[in-house]
């Protein structure tokens, strides 16, 4: 669940997002404008959760670099911060300092509530193909599919059943059944 940007006369950057209190809500800037979301629900972190141990083993077996989940600070781009759902990326020596450059981030995710849908899919898109991310899924649980933005594509591809994803260096492939995916998750979170 999401609640809109706070409107503030203010620019916002990653240094005054980093100054702001730890009150339990997730807080991104980009261009400018500050993005605040509360603590995601369960159904949420139960898909982050999935596609977590899904990318985790294939990442560290292919040697590519790093896979996070939030809450974690990311600056990808000058006085930018955001709290990507998950996060895959290669290693340089700015990753210490919580910076990831656009060109390193193999892979984006958000996970869709009805609150962040349209930042996730506008704002945060336009934000993650301004930077030269390889790949950003937006993953709509209610709808059980994957919409997916490949750099330097006009349209996403919509995935539901088989998802195929082998970034730049890996020797072969990961690929993730879909329905699998979303049929494990526990019945009393569906709908919610």
């Amino acid at each position: 669940m999401g609640m809109p940007a706070v409107s503030s006369p203010a620019y916002w950057t990653a240094a005054m997002v980093r100054e702001l209190p730890d009150d339990g809500n997730r807080y991104e800037c980009i261009d400018g404008e500050l993005l605040v979301t509360p603590s995601p629900g369960n159904l949420h972190q139960w898909i982050v959760g999935g596609l977590y141990r899904a990318i985790f083993p294939y990442m560290d077996e292919m040697r590519l670099g790093l896979v996070q989940f939030s809450p974690l600070d990311v600056e990808l781009d000058d006085g930018m911060i955001v709290q990507p759902d998950i996060l895959a990326f290669r290693l340089s020596p700015s990753v210490k300092t919580g910076r990831v450059h656009g060109r390193d981030l193999l892979l984006t995710v958000e996970v869709l509530s009805p609150s962040t849908a349209r930042r996730d899919r506008g704002l945060k898109r336009a934000f993650y193909a301004r930077i030269g991310v390889s790949e950003y899924w937006i993953v709509h649980p209610e709808s059980r599919l994957i919409e997916r933005w490949r750099a330097g594509a006009s349209a996403a591809i919509w995935e539901d059943r088989e998802l195929v994803w082998q970034p730049e260096g890996a020797a072969r492939p990961l690929t993730i059944d879909l329905p699998a995916l979303f049929d494990a998750v526990p019945e009393i979170l569906r709908g919610s």
